[in-house]
């Protein structure tokens, strides 16, 4: 699985982890207020990015990079904080399709990770007049 795969393959098990945080009622695991309906609306703009980032990709764009990186971060973090929770001794987040999810980010979030480190170590390695900035070669000046 290439680059924009893994951005979607996460993307998708990420954007399911917050389903499964309304489920779970995440706004009062990590204390915050405003119930269910803040929570919603606080994933209407990472979803937007979610989309966003993945129109960058698909056009090659600089902001597609960023935010395969914001998505490689957001499941550790995940992990991370989920992990903490669950060795304290929570319940939410126990059942097999939510640590199923986890799982699923925290692998594909290293996948993600690797991909982007090898394509930018690869892309580096070229001389510069060899380099691509875009999808299909285009230069920063042949972009509209």
């Amino acid at each position: 699985m290439g680059r924009d795969g893994l951005y979607l393959a996460n993307a998708t098990v990420l954007l399911t982890h917050q389903i499964d945080a309304a489920f779970w009622h995440e706004w009062d695991l990590f204390g915050l207020p405003g119930g269910a309906p803040l929570f919603v609306l606080t994933n209407l703009p990472i979803v937007f990015a979610v989309l966003w980032g993945a129109q960058g990709l698909a056009r090659g764009r600089a902001g597609g990079v960023v935010m395969s990186w914001a998505l490689v971060a957001s499941g550790a973090i995940a992990i991370g904080l989920h992990g903490a929770f669950l060795a304290s001794g929570h319940v939410a987040f126990r059942a097999p399709v939510s640590l199923g999810l986890l799982a699923a980010t925290g692998v594909l979030s290293l996948a993600q990770a690797s991909v982007l480190l090898l394509s930018r170590d690869a892309r580096l390695s070229r001389p510069p007049n060899e380099r691509s900035h875009g999808a299909r070669g285009e230069t920063h000046a042949g972009r509209t």
